[in-house]
């Protein structure tokens, strides 16, 4: 594409084209983790990849009239994590996660595999005990942590960790990928779970609202999880462990609008994407529309 000064690119703006009275700030942050992976793959190219796809994106959102130069967004690189566990990810991912906060109104974390969850929620508020999470995974991520802690298991870590499992709520998760004995780890820690066909009877709008009221009603602060499998396996061929099914582009860019425009979410995350395996950028595309509408919902805060 041709460079046209009227139609200003995603691309351009992550580098540092915003307007000069800027309404909000929002942090990115790389977090490669790939080393504890049920499922081999390079997650850790996914940062590098969900950038480049910003150059196919204008900053403009048509849909709200928002346009993102109004925004302040701050790369704040990778950290070199993807040689590192999940263990060994904790404290230096944590740390980037408060220090980021300190400066924006919001954190972007681009996995990596899903394992990041865990560290990062661990930067978002003073205490897991004041922490709400939202996921959005066709899985429960409730595995066994006998083995120490891999991308199936950040949400039990989590529970083991403190955060109670009442102020964690899980969206789109799919049949036929989650076994019965982890369904009742969430149903007996308390956790809401509610399937993919719940989200398509109800609507996406709908769903993330009442996760989100509910959530603000008892922690200061709220972590979203956007594991890309969410989405139906034609829309996401980059993550292995999505399937026919699930949840549509359509659907995330609106949760993550919503998402991005509630007070109390201060990170989403996204993961779980192997770009070696894509097919015409398909998932990668879907992401950095994640971003950018999740960008949306954080000037939306501020433009009322």
């Amino acid at each position: 594409m041709a460079d046209d000064p009227n139609w200003p690119r995603a691309s351009a703006w992550l580098k540092g084209a915003h307007a000069d009275e800027a309404k909000c700030c929002l942090a990115l942050l790389g977090a490669p983790l790939r080393l504890a992976s049920i499922s081999q793959g390079r997650c850790d190219q996914a940062p590098a990849a969900i950038r480049a796809a910003l150059e196919r994106f204008s900053v403009y959102d048509l849909e709200f009239d928002r346009d993102l130069s109004n925004v302040v967004v701050t790369d704040l690189g990778d950290l070199e994590l993807a040689d590192s566990t999940p263990e060994q990810a904790v404290e230096p991912l944590s740390e980037a996660v408060r220090r980021a906060l300190r400066e924006a109104h919001a954190l972007v974390v681009l996995g990596g595999d899903n394992s990041v969850t865990r560290a990062a929620c661990h930067g978002v508020a003073t205490s897991l005990a004041q922490c709400g999470l939202i996921t959005l995974d066709a899985h429960l991520d409730l595995r066994h942590l006998d083995a120490g802690l891999t991308n199936g298991n950040p949400v039990r870590a989590l529970l083991a960790d403190g955060m109670p499992g009442s102020q964690i709520c899980q969206i789109g998760i799919a049949p036929f990928a989650n076994s019965h004995a982890y369904f009742d780890v969430a149903r007996d820690a308390g956790i809401k779970v509610i399937p993919a066909a719940q989200v398509h009877a109800r609507g996406i709008e709908e769903v993330i609202d009442d996760a989100l009221d509910a959530l603000s009603q008892e922690v200061e602060a709220i972590y979203v999880d956007v594991d890309m499998d969410v989405l139906d396996r034609a829309f996401a061929p980059a993550t292995p462990g999505s399937r026919p099914g699930g949840l549509t582009p359509a659907d995330l860019r609106t949760a993550a609008r919503l998402c991005g425009a509630h007070p109390k979410v201060k990170v989403m995350d996204l993961v779980e994407i192997d770009p070696a395996k894509d097919v015409a950028d398909v998932t990668v595309l879907a992401a950095g529309l994640c971003l950018l509408s999740f960008t949306s919902g954080l000037l939306g805060r501020f433009s009322r």
